[in-house]
């Protein structure tokens, strides 16, 4: 029914180990010796374990936690008569015991039981082992060769030992391997099920065998089975991992004509990953809905494929929806379903909304997986949220980890070692080089090595520091462990030493490179670039391009990028078009960060009409503006007295859904302030000029702005930008929080007061604003006027932040205004919602403690807590 008339292809051998390994049997521990155990103490234990509940004797434990495979075996076969007590021990004692923790003694303890002929529990033991094998193919290869050598002692596998051995098989995807143990169990005279057959099927299938397990499916048919919903489901999935999903869908189609073998969730799952994995999520979609409509109930399964699909393509708002419509179709999402949208919004940079999903994942009672830890280990460590993630590894140390997807101890300490090298990289990129050094001497007391991305992690972060020589000794070490050094390794040390115009002093490790064949991408020779950019020496940037493509080398778009900036540096902007010209007729298109160098450059020599030409060009060649082009080209309108065309390119970046930053307002305020002013000229020249090397970085963004332009300002300023900005489509709250944020910093809390209550009574919500003023009256101890301010924000249906209820409850403590402040801590507990109370509480008692205060502890203590607030980190 489901044979092709194509030819037949032999099946490659991908496992050839299926009971034939050379197994030295000898080398099990199966002869007695007296200096290991006495016959008293086999004898001794063997009256134990007659006793009622004795896998709970103290007594027991104590003498099994050093006990031998010999022993052991000793002691089962004292009781041979009694098969399920020597079963019992057999488990018990492979936990108890150091011997026989692991797969290596727990397969001695089954050879010393062959080898006293005690096969009845041997074979349960088989079982047993092999159940503990489902999730490692090293393991099961292991056992399997260990079982072949002890045939010489005529021991042979049970019918339930080979039907666990071929579903535990299927599981691992070896299909080749489950194929040779059926034909073993066939010529051995074993008479196989129907659940046999179908696990064969099924192995097959997961490795894509399809023509194999089509001949197969015959055979079982002229034995008398019938084709039903796992053996055709096993079909689709085959062609699924095959690409050929037009053959998937004929055996799915001729399923749904079937009474024996309609589609059931797992089929529809596998198709709809199908789809999803050739990027067809429409027909994905509409899969679903054809399954709801045929009574089929999407499962967790078939959730998590279309959240992972809709994840990838970076549409994470309706992944999350999906998340919301499992709830309501009362489909519990798992680990991995949590785990995929904690690990894609932390890619995105929205950490509080992975940190929503985490809490809700442990709401849920379900425990997080070593992935899902390092991806949020990662996200906080991408945002300097080090010292956040440097907390979560605490807490994966004290065992509150879901090992599911990590069950061997060597993959276990692989995962392990992921999350120290990302938050070695973390704090390394943080300049925070001592806890870097911490957390790198701490991985060997954890049982773990540092490999070469941790020693190269340190020696970037070295390197980015100018400690040049603690990176040259961190590589000796490197050197000395018999680390390979890769491409990536040198070229932070080379990076390095170009930063500080040393590059000279690297040419060796570059020959070396070439030597060992490091050499495969442009990174290197961008750094060389980069650094010949910089000290205008463009004839030479030009000749080290030409060796790098003498060397087989294709520039990348860094390349080009590096070169058109030091072009546009040395006023060359000419030069820099014609380069970007070129760049895309050798195929490599340019980026968002190359228009904006040339952007910039040509807005540097008053070429602004040009740059604006190529803003707007930029959508056609598939690259949209971000925030700094947009910001660079209001800047240029700003200091040529342009307003309202600055207007107008703001109101057209929000119409492209990119929304202004602190430099469009830092400039636009400017414009406003300092246009009619003596010093506005040098003002707006000096304040917050972007070039190449900030915009990819908002790290100064509040810094634009010249502390006399705040000086300046008066709120008729701040209202005439906030209008204007209003008519762009903007909303308002971001253009508060920056204004208030600056006067405060300048002690105009009046009027940022003022501007403020008007955003607040108007239903806008500037929670930055909200707090800088509550800590500005704080600090000047004007309670009176903090209290009458949140009662303001209370009134209007909005609440403080976390931190502000804090600063004014130990503010008022301290003017032993404490009736007041006890109230406060009632407000904050109703108003804010706070779920972890418990962890609150002491935090609180403190603020309101009567002896001498600590100022530094109390700042730190407020701004721990204001991470409970804002959810940071996940409390668990």
């Amino acid at each position: 029914m489901l044979l092709r008339t194509t030819r037949l292809v032999r099946i490659p051998n991908r496992h050839s180990y299926a009971f034939q390994f050379p197994f030295m049997f000898s080398s099990l521990s199966l002869q007695s010796s007296s200096n290991q155990t006495t016959e008293g103490t086999a004898f001794h234990i063997s009256n134990l374990i007659n006793k009622p509940n004795w896998e709970h004797d103290k007594t027991l434990k104590s003498l099994a936690s050093h006990m031998t495979p010999h022993l052991a075996g000793k002691i089962i076969g004292l009781h041979s008569n009694n098969v399920e007590l020597g079963v019992r021990f057999f488990k018990w004692v492979c936990r108890q015991s150091s011997y026989c923790y692991d797969l290596d003694g727990r397969i001695q303890l089954l050879g010393v039981l062959v080898s006293r002929d005690l096969f009845g529990v041997a074979q349960k033991a088989v079982v047993l082992l092999i159940q503990e094998c489902e999730d490692s193919e090293n393991g099961v290869v292991k056992l399997m060769g260990a079982l072949d050598g002890m045939t010489e002692l005529g021991f042979r596998l049970s019918y339930p030992c080979y039907s666990t051995l071929l579903m535990c098989l299927a599981k691992l995807n070896m299909g080749f391997v489950a194929f040779l143990v059926y034909r073993r169990m066939v010529n051995e005279g074993f008479v196989l099920g129907g659940i046999d057959y179908r696990t064969v099927v099924n192995a097959l299938c997961k490795n894509g065998f399809v023509q194999a397990a089509e001949m197969f499916c015959c055979k079982v048919l002229r034995l008398g089975f019938g084709l039903d919903t796992h053996v055709c489901t096993s079909l689709v999935l085959a062609n699924c991992r095959r690409d050929d999903l037009g053959e998937a869908f004929r055996v799915f189609e001729k399923m749904s004509k079937e009474e024996s073998c309609r589609p059931n969730s797992v089929t529809y799952s596998i198709l709809i990953h199908g789809l999803c994995e050739a990027g067809r999520l429409e027909e994905a979609f509409q899969l679903k809905q054809e399954m709801v409509e045929k009574g089929c109930q999407p499962s967790t399964r078939t959730y998590t494929v279309l959240i992972k699909a809709k994840c990838d393509i970076g549409m994470t708002d309706k992944a999350m929806k999906m998340l919301d419509e499992m709830a309501t179709k009362a489909c519990v999402p798992n680990v991995h379903t949590y785990t995929i949208l904690i690990d894609r919004l932390c890619r995105e940079g929205k950490i509080e909304e992975a940190n929503g999903v985490f809490r809700k994942m442990l709401k849920h009672g379900l425990c997080p997986g070593i992935i899902t830890f390092n991806a949020l280990i990662n996200g906080y460590c991408k945002e300097g949220w080090v010292v956040s993630a440097f907390q979560l590894l605490s807490v994966m140390e004290k065992g509150t980890v879901n090992r599911t997807f990590v069950p061997t101890m060597n993959l276990w300490k692989d995962c392990v070692g992921v999350t120290y090298n990302i938050l070695v990289d973390g704090f390394c990129k943080e300049g925070q080089l001592n806890m870097a050094f911490n957390i790198f001497n701490s991985m060997n007391s954890a049982g773990l090595e540092p490999d070469g991305f941790t020693f190269t992690a340190l020696i970037d972060g070295l390197c980015k520091l100018g400690r040049l020589e603690q990176a040259n000794g961190i590589l000796g070490s490197m050197v000395k462990k018999g680390i390979s050094l890769d491409e990536v390794t040198f070229t932070a040390l080379i990076d390095g030493h170009c930063k500080i115009g040393k590059a000279k002093d690297v040419c060796f490790l570059f020959e070396n490179m070439v030597e060992n064949r490091c050499l495969t991408t442009a990174h290197t020779f961008n750094c060389f670039l980069d650094a010949l950019g910089k000290d205008y020496k463009l004839n030479e940037a030009n000749a080290m391009l030409g060796k790098m493509m003498k060397y087989g080398l294709v520039p990348s778009v860094v390349t080009h990028t590096i070169l058109i900036e030091g072009h546009c540096r040395a006023g060359e902007t000419a030069l820099s078009l014609k380069m970007l010209e070129r760049m895309k007729q050798a195929g490599c298109s340019p980026n968002v960060y190359t228009y904006t160098i040339i952007i910039n450059g040509l807005c540097n020599n008053g070429r602004v009409e040009e740059a604006e030409t190529i803003l707007f060009s930029m959508s056609s060649f598939g690259v949209s503006p971000n925030h700094f082009t947009y910001a660079v080209l209001v800047k240029a309108h700003v200091k040529a007295g342009r307003l309202d065309r600055a207007f107008q390119i703001v109101s057209t970046m929000v119409k492209n859904g990119c929304q202004p930053n602190s430099h469009i307002y830092s400039a636009l305020l400017s414009g406003f302030v300092l246009s009619n002013t003596a010093i506005g000229a040098r003002a707006l020249s000096s304040t917050g000029d972007l070039d190449a090397r900030s915009l990819s970085s908002e790290e100064n963004d509040n810094n634009c702005l010249s502390s006399h332009v705040f000086r300046l300002m008066d709120v008729d300023h701040a209202l005439k930008i906030r209008d204007e900005i209003k008519k762009c489509g903007v909303p308002t709250e971001d253009l508060y929080n920056f204004l208030v944020v600056g006067l405060c910093k300048e002690g105009r809390i009046i009027e940022a007061d003022q501007l403020t209550q008007d955003m607040v009574k108007h239903g806008l919500f500037p929670d930055k604003a909200i707090s800088s003023i509550i800590e500005h009256y704080c600090k000047t101890c004007k309670y009176d006027n903090c209290l009458e301010f949140m009662k303001l924000v209370l009134d209007n249906k909005f609440v403080p932040s976390f931190a502000s209820y804090c600063w004014v409850i130990h503010g008022l403590r301290n003017e032993g205004r404490v009736q007041e402040a006890q109230k406060l801590v009632s407000d904050l507990v109703r108003h804010t919602g706070i779920e972890e109370e418990v962890e609150v509480t002491p935090s609180i008692e403190f603020l309101m403690k009567e002896e001498e205060d600590d100022p530094d502890k109390c700042l730190k203590l407020i701004k721990a807590i204001e991470q409970v607030h804002y959810k940071e980190r996940p409390i668990i």
